[in-house]
């Protein structure tokens, strides 16, 4: 079982809530048992609705505090948390292709998702030997110690580490396309010119994209303000 500390739990709601976006962070976890998320981290990050890129700068930092502080990769390194916009926490194939090769070379690790309603898909993969893979049920572990809640530090925490943009024009930035800035996600001309010059694996991560996350393109979505 994954379980939460209610105070890691509490700010990783919060987190969520802030934003319409993706929200990401680093579950860190007791020593002595490394299924108890303690404490929800955030580094600096570029998010959107549909994605989360770190700051590979901010990810390395990160890891040294953490070693300074004591830790172990192991309590620090192998739970990625992250929240959907939508009430669906299914994993999208963007999030597949990053828990596969940001955490593929870790002995174990643990995809976490939380959505808008509350729902989490919480998943460990074995990657040595032959390789496994276990959905986990999820708690908020009322019998641990916890701390109080600190929203003023969490406030300037999402200030700091949080760049929220548009998916469509973080995803088309990447391919040389431009989005509208005057009228939302308004698609410029060379988006529709292009979309049918990409190769059939880009192309069919666009109509997927859309197809599963509606909050992406259907503005009667109700999507309450990562």
């Amino acid at each position: 079982m994954l379980r939460f500390s209610p105070t890691a739990w509490a700010k990783l709601l919060y987190f969520r809530d802030r934003g319409d976006t993706e929200i990401g962070g680093f579950g860190i976890t007791a020593k002595d048992d490394l299924l108890l998320v303690e404490d929800f981290v955030t580094v600096r990050q570029k998010v959107t609705m549909a994605s989360v890129s770190f700051d590979d700068e901010a990810v390395a930092d990160f890891f040294d505090h953490q070693v300074d502080a004591g830790r172990k990769p192991e309590q620090f390194a192998r739970i990625w948390l992250h929240s959907h916009p939508g009430d669906s926490p299914q994993p999208s194939m963007v999030d597949e292709e990053t828990f596969g090769r940001v955490f593929g070379r870790c002995q174990w690790a643990v995809m976490f998702v939380v959505g808008r309603s509350g729902k989490t898909h919480a998943r460990l993969r074995f990657n040595v030997g032959p390789g496994a893979q276990v959905l986990l049920p999820v708690e908020v572990d009322y019998g641990c110690p916890f701390g109080p809640s600190d929203r003023e530090a969490w406030q300037e925490e999402y200030r700091v580490n949080v760049k929220a943009d548009s998916w469509l024009s973080s995803f088309g930035e990447t391919r040389g396309l431009s989005v509208s800035k005057d009228a939302g996600n308004v698609l410029a001309d060379d988006w529709l010119d292009a979309f049918e010059a990409m190769d059939p694996e880009d192309r069919q991560f666009v109509i997927d994209e859309l197809a599963a996350r509606p909050e992406l393109w259907d503005g009667e979505s109700e999507v309450v303000p990562w």
